[in-house]
């Protein structure tokens, strides 16, 4: 098993990112990332979470060596469930490959949760990567670490993708109420 985690700040508050985070793709950094499904969405009437479930479409270019060992096609497909509580300030995603997931799973983890000056976000992210195949240990460390290098390469086209959707989505509006002052 292959660990990934990060952590760092947005500049923006939290109530901003949560609202990015509806808004993160399509992005012209996550090119990868081709369709969004909302399966699910539901708000406890005693807490106010809100809870979202969304399958993303994925389309990326595998290793020539993972095809002929593994079969499959450059569509993958991506479970992920949210919850946005507004009374803690918290926004959790977790979230697992749909596709080959017999031979491999990525679960990963995100979190956001306000800094504490309340001006920014602090954004955690972890994940999980296991092959599945104990009898070729040789060819499962080599799948695993293909894997967390996409991880890694994804998380950090995710983070530039989210850092431009939140610079349009909030710096221009703020922009235009300083103008209309």
């Amino acid at each position: 098993m292959h660990y990934f985690s990060q952590l760092f700040h947005y500049d923006h508050p939290w109530s901003h990112v949560v609202i990015g985070m509806w808004h993160k793709y399509p992005n012209p950094h996550c090119t990868h990332v081709v369709t969004i499904d909302v399966v699910d969405r539901s708000v406890d009437p005693q807490t106010g979470i809100i809870r979202t479930e969304r399958i993303l479409g994925c389309k990326q270019k595998a290793p020539t060596w993972i095809v002929r060992v593994f079969g499959g096609s450059e569509d993958a497909f991506v479970r992920e469930v949210s919850y946005v509580d507004p009374k803690t300030q918290t926004a959790t995603i977790s979230s697992v490959n749909l596709s080959l997931s017999q031979f491999a799973t990525c679960n990963e983890m995100i979190r956001y949760s306000p800094s504490s000056d309340n001006q920014r976000t602090v954004f955690s992210q972890t994940a999980e990567i296991q092959a599945r195949m104990t009898l070729w240990r040789a060819a499962a460390d080599k799948l695993e670490n293909w894997l967390v290098q996409r991880f890694e390469q994804n998380a950090q086209l995710g983070k530039l993708g989210f850092s431009d959707v939140l610079r349009t989505m909030w710096e221009t509006k703020d922009r235009q109420l300083a103008c209309a002052h």
